[in-house]
């Protein structure tokens, strides 16, 4: 690939010893990026039909069914969904043992996204580095030649400021716009996982923040003792 009539040997080369650090996070980001989109990827979960499917299954008082349903999907929310009806009797187990399974859950859905997050900061302001030790090159070449240089003596410094400047951005750019993207799939799963546990409330009869609340006593002990 040519650039600037160079090529990227050249160019990592013109530009100083930031463009080290600054190869490493583009590793580091790409690889991150990779994983994390096929980690989506493989994620799906087309949450207004498991929701049917469940609540079909549970309004028919299949419970033992609806477990098994929930259990053989790896989703964070079919994962909350199966916790929930383990615990259906016990109202602070329950709401314990679903923050604990929630945060695991949430924090690999989240995993590495931090870095990513990191490296759109650390990008630039490497590039920044590699400009400002460009800029002072240039000028220190001015001081040896007392003033009296021509403009190829500052292409070395002013290749080295520029270069460094347009590759921490390169990195920065797409690594923020798959943030963002990453964040907001997770901040889906987050909510669907909020909803499951809304909707299965309103089924057997609880209420998350008050407590436990059994409109129909006779229903939520036939399904505890079915999934068990």
């Amino acid at each position: 690939m040519i650039l600037w009539d160079q090529t990227l040997l050249k160019l990592f080369q013109k530009g100083g010893f930031t463009m080290w650090p600054l190869l490493l996070c583009s590793i580091l980001a790409a690889a991150v990026i990779v994983e994390r989109a096929i980690f989506f990827q493989l994620l799906r979960l087309h949450y207004d039909r498991f929701l049917e499917e469940l609540k079909g299954l549970l309004s028919k008082r299949r419970y033992k069914e609806a477990r098994e349903f929930c259990g053989r999907r790896g989703h964070p929310v079919c994962r909350i969904a199966a916790v929930y009806l383990d615990h259906l009797g016990n109202d602070r187990l329950r709401a314990d043992v679903l923050k604990r399974e929630g945060s695991y859950a949430l924090e690999k859905v989240e995993t590495r996204l931090r870095v990513l997050g990191a490296l759109t900061h650390i990008a630039p302001l490497l590039g920044l580095l590699g400009t400002v030790t460009g800029l002072v090159g240039a000028f220190h070449r001015i001081e040896l030649l007392s003033g009296q240089v021509q403009a190829g003596d500052l292409a070395a410094g002013i290749w080295e400021a520029l270069i460094t400047t347009v590759f921490g951005l390169v990195i920065a750019i797409p690594s923020m716009a798959a943030y963002h993207v990453f964040e907001a799939a997770a901040d889906k799963v987050a909510r669907h996982m909020k909803f499951i546990i809304s909707e299965l409330d309103g089924v057997f009869g609880k209420e998350t923040e008050t407590g436990f609340r059994v409109t129909d006593p006779e229903k939520v002990e036939e399904s505890m003792k079915a999934v068990q």
